[in-house]
């Protein structure tokens, strides 16, 4: 199919983007579903969805009205008739942790407020949760915190609500996470929640879990 051809179904879309991983200047000339025409360094591709130009441009997806394309590993969605200065420098990519499983669950070591925390990954627990002797040993006062009742499977428990300064895992970072103790010996392990996960983008690739921070 000859350009012209193309270019009657396509609306225009210049961007101009200098990327800090190299002198790339991309013009994203034409998008329809699931495809888009790029003009990068002045050659001419027409790229289909999970495809890669010679220049190491990957096409993450494409509709009529706008296109993600990753550069370098990093991810960015252009709309129609967006512009961007050739000054233009991508977002820095944002970290990612993998996990796989350890007899059916996923575990894995990170930190709160710098102390080092053995976590279960459960996107069923609404917080992180903590029994009494970890917040112990992490300094939390947390007597002082709001008191809650929780149902745990074999009852129900008094816990309280905290916020932690600061929890990491790998290198993703969040602070002012909401947090509950359990004032007891359950969990006896500290349950990664969603207060936490809900920050991340979750991805699973066979039995691999990724966890990555939202933009």
């Amino acid at each position: 199919m000859k350009w012209t051809r193309i270019a009657s179904f396509f609306l225009l879309l210049n961007l101009s983007i200098a990327w800090s991983a190299g002198a790339l200047n991309i013009v994203v000339v034409g998008l329809f579903s699931g495809q888009a025409v790029l003009t990068i360094n002045n050659q001419q591709h027409l790229l289909k969805v999970g495809k890669t130009s010679p220049e190491g441009v990957k096409l993450i997806s494409a509709t009529s009205r706008s296109a993600v394309l990753e550069v370098d590993g990093v991810q960015q969605k252009y709309l129609l008739g967006e512009h961007i200065s050739s000054h233009f420098k991508p977002p820095v990519a944002q970290p990612m942790v993998s996990i796989w499983p350890t007899n059916g669950m996923y575990v894995t070591t990170g930190s709160v407020n710098g102390f080092s925390v053995d976590f279960l990954v459960d996107t069923g627990a609404s917080t992180i949760a903590l029994n009494a002797a970890t917040a112990k040993r992490l300094g939390l006062d947390y007597l002082n915190g709001k008191e809650i009742k929780v149902r745990t499977a074999s009852e129900i428990e008094t816990a309280y609500e905290v916020t932690l300064d600061k929890v990491q895992i790998g290198d993703i970072k969040l602070t002012n996470v909401r947090a509950m103790v359990l004032d007891g010996p359950e969990p006896s392990q500290a349950l990664l929640g969603m207060t936490f996960l809900g920050q991340l983008n979750i991805n699973q690739t066979g039995k691999r879990m990724d966890l990555k921070k939202k933009f």
